[in-house]
């Protein structure tokens, strides 16, 4: 590790006059020999630092204690929040502007507890080509934190290098690539970084025990898989038709007792199928991720769920998704079973409540006492500084006909 001296920012500018000279590379996800598995290295700390393992397998030292940390992706924060409810960012220094771009109306839930947030600095992103990292370097962070696909455009542009010789260290976090291999390891980095190491263990078990109250059930039960089709991101992009594999959304579709039929074609976590191969998939139900992407398309025709969504807006949004040609004649259209759910829980530590939702629609008769909202509301009384506000789900079917 480095201090801070003259001759640190002098290989600054140097390194920087480097990293305009290469440009800043396409954005790419890390290869996946790479994006392991890891855990923290509990009990390694010594003499004010920490050694942990990240999710590319890197081993990073620390200096403790943490008290200015840098949040490449915004929405970051979900898991932040969660581990220091009382003060969720009293150390951040800087981060994305993603967070009040994607998730406008979780922003604005936090911005009327917490209206320091408007003065944290954004600095971009690197996936856009957008992130200062001057502006980063010169805000002192202890730690700062970036999203694993992330990694080839760093790697590209030197910034770790950069970033080491000023003795700033680099930890690497996933909710979204392969979330059931990093979601555990990644809340446990941001534990143990920030000294909550107690209460992430404590979310860790709680979010456990949700998951088993749908796949316990359903491993005892006899009860086909509805073939499903998840439309991802709905009314981001003009074209058709981008979807989950068997990562992410998808997989917590398996978890719920669907079949995720884009999981047939795609072979990662992410992709797009052509509307004729959706047409020919004719899936039993239709299920878009959404959210309020006014900052992107303000006249898209994306479904405004997310904290405090207004239900009948939601549902008018996704009764337009019915007369989309890819699902033409399917069942889908025939039974009204389109349903809409919170895009960001794809890039969240509360999966396990997408997990739930989607049981409740795929099997309404064995999860008929499964309180979705209740499982919600107390995540956010047990964990997140702010009250839970209904609006994440929409439905068109039958008595499920609602938004919450």
């Amino acid at each position: 590790m480095h201090e801070w001296t003259g001759s640190n920012w002098g290989r600054l500018l140097a390194g920087m006059g480097l990293l305009w000279a290469i440009g800043w590379g396409a954005a790419q996800a890390a290869p996946a020999s790479v994006a392991q598995a890891s855990a923290v290295e509990a009990g390694t700390g010594h003499e004010g630092r920490i050694v942990v393992t990240d999710v590319l397998g890197r081993q990073v030292e620390i200096k403790l204690p943490v008290r200015r940390i840098i949040l490449e992706e915004a929405r970051q924060a979900y898991a932040v929040a969660m581990l220091e409810d009382a003060h969720p960012f009293g150390r951040i220094v800087g981060w994305g502007g993603d967070l009040e771009q994607a998730d406008p109306a979780t922003y604005a839930q936090y911005l009327k507890v917490f209206p320091e947030i408007r003065e944290i600095p954004v600095l971009g992103r690197l996936a856009d080509a957008s992130f200062n990292l001057e502006r980063a370097v010169a805000l002192r962070p202890d730690v700062l934190f970036l999203n694993m696909e992330t990694a080839r455009i760093a790697d590209d542009a030197r910034y770790l290098e950069t970033l080491d010789s000023l003795g700033i260290p680099v930890v690497y976090v996933d909710f979204r690539h392969h979330p059931e291999r990093n979601t555990e390891p990644s809340l446990r980095l941001f534990g143990d970084i920030l000294g909550q190491r107690a209460r992430t263990e404590d979310f860790i078990a709680f979010r456990a025990r949700e998951r088993a109250r749908v796949t316990e059930r359903l491993a005892q039960a006899d009860v086909p898989q509805p073939r499903v089709f998840i439309e991802r991101m709905g009314g981001f992009a003009e074209e058709c038709c981008y979807s989950f594999g068997d990562e992410n959304m998808g997989h917590y579709v398996e978890m719920a007792g669907g079949h995720n039929l884009a999981a047939e074609v795609l072979p990662g976590t992410f992709g797009q199928l052509s509307p004729e191969q959706v047409l020919a998939m004719s899936p039993d139900v239709v299920l878009v991720t959404s959210a309020d992407w006014s900052a992107f398309r303000p006249d898209g025709d994306w479904i405004p769920v997310g904290p405090g969504a207004d239900a009948v807006r939601a549902r008018q949004a996704l009764a337009r998704y019915l007369d989309k040609s890819a699902y033409s004649g399917s069942p889908a259209v025939a039974q009204r079973r389109f349903y809409a759910i919170w895009h960001q829980f794809y890039n969240s530590p509360y999966d396990f409540v997408a997990v739930q939702q989607l049981a409740k629609w795929l099997h309404p008769a064995l999860f008929e006492d499964l309180d979705v909202d209740e499982t919600f509301r107390t995540l956010h009384a047990r964990f997140l500084p702010v009250p839970y506000a209904p609006g994440y789900f929409a439905a068109l079917e039958g008595e499920h006909d609602h938004a919450r």
